[in-house]
């Protein structure tokens, strides 16, 4: 599923390069993992040794020197082995992205080379259980002491949290111009005082848990702001656009793996003269997921090439586009796996129906289909805003 005309010979050398990664892990090694409650460990331990997790960042700091575009396909293809690595959203593409591009030179010296030879990850906390998808409603708050950043707040549904060496947390300072709020980014270290998490029980069976935080009168020194107080809200952006693009990376390995199941039981199974696969009512739905999967692959290589070539504006339009279509297409694809093994796409020797849920986390997070839809409704088409 490579197109030589949209994607390098490097790139496809990385992603049958990766492809062989995941298919000595798979979904059995994912699914092993979470049945003992840990973390996929040795995946991202080798992942990490084999410059993958770092690929898309500095190489003066230890990174592979790519891009977003890199870091997507590293994803895509460890999905589609059926064992991909939610952590690559948060550590290397959004926290990594905003401290090489916005960190201080003492940031990217102490946070860099460990993020991208994954001795140590980084969470990222934006999500508040009063804003939803307003982020102008965040409630977590930094004001100044002295020297020092004192946040208070609460955060939910942030992944990996008990894993990470540090939380980016989304904050709010007063300008002193205006005195309204503007959005800033933190790192808390994990044994911070009055930092504390507490796990969210879920239905969704993954390696990483969720979490919320409540930030309790959380002393920071003022090195621990990034970048430009004044700028928050670019640097921002700068995470959630390489977040929208790992998330449809996400989807479409998700999508690619259910399908891949799902053909290679219609090839086989016989209930009749043919295999099933030989009728159109299970090869057409089989086929149109296919081309769903492709053209949403098209829109995020394409938000992933605006990104690394610095086109910010063309890149969030781009990458909530793409996220949308391949949430779209996963969900579809995982449905239509499922349909087509009947009762047996319900067992777990085939390891599909927990992929209901998981499927529809890409409509969801970190941003949900309507959200998107509203953006393209008054950004691109220049409708009026409803709210």
């Amino acid at each position: 599923m490579s197109n030589p005309v949209i994607e390098t010979e490097e790139h496809r050398a990385l992603r049958s390069s990766v492809a062989a990664l995941g298919k000595r892990y798979g979904r059995e090694y994912i699914a092993q993992t979470v049945a003992e409650g840990g973390h996929a460990d040795a995946l991202w331990a080798e992942a990490a040794k084999l410059g993958y997790l770092g690929v898309n960042l500095p190489e003066e700091y230890g990174g592979g020197g790519g891009g977003i575009a890199e870091l997507s396909l590293v994803l895509e293809e460890l999905g589609a082995a059926g064992c991909p690595l939610l952590m690559l959203v948060v550590s290397p593409a959004i926290c990594g992205t905003v401290i090489a591009r916005f960190g201080t030179e003492e940031q990217k010296r102490t946070w860099l080379p460990g993020l991208a030879d994954g001795t140590r990850t980084m969470a990222f906390g934006i999500t508040e259980p009063d804003a939803g998808s307003n982020s102008h409603r965040i409630t977590t708050t930094a004001r100044r002491d002295g020297d020092n950043w004192v946040l208070n707040g609460r955060k939910v549904f942030i992944s990996g949290v008990d894993i990470a060496d540090a939380t980016l947390i989304v904050g709010r300072t007063e300008d002193a111009r205006s005195g309204r709020l503007k959005p800033c980014l933190f790192i808390v270290p994990r044994e911070t005082p009055g930092f504390r998490r507490s796990p969210i029980d879920m239905e969704l069976a993954a390696a990483e848990k969720q979490f919320e935080l409540t930030l309790d009168e959380v002393r920071l020194p003022a090195d621990a702001l990034v970048g430009d107080e004044d700028a928050g809200l670019l640097q921002l952006f700068a995470g959630l656009n390489p977040e929208r693009i790992m998330t449809a990376a996400f989807a479409l390995g998700m999508g690619r793996y259910a399908l891949g199941r799902a053909l290679d039981y219609a090839r086989t199974r016989q209930v009749w003269k043919e295999p099933i696969g030989a009728h159109q009512a299970i090869a057409h739905p089989l086929a149109q997921a296919h081309i769903e999967l492709e053209l949403a692959r098209l829109m995020m290589q394409k938000a992933a090439h605006l990104y690394d070539a610095g086109d910010d504006m063309g890149a969030g339009e781009a990458a909530n586009m793409a996220k949308y279509a391949a949430a779209e297409a996963a969900v579809h694809a995982v449905d239509q796996a499922v349909h087509t093994l009947g009762g047996n796409g319900l067992t777990r020797e085939y390891g599909l129906a927990s992929m209901i849920t998981a499927a529809r986390v890409a409509r969801i997070a970190p941003v949900s289909r309507e959200m998107i839809l509203n953006f393209v409704s008054h950004q691109s088409l220049g409708l009026p805003k409803s709210y």
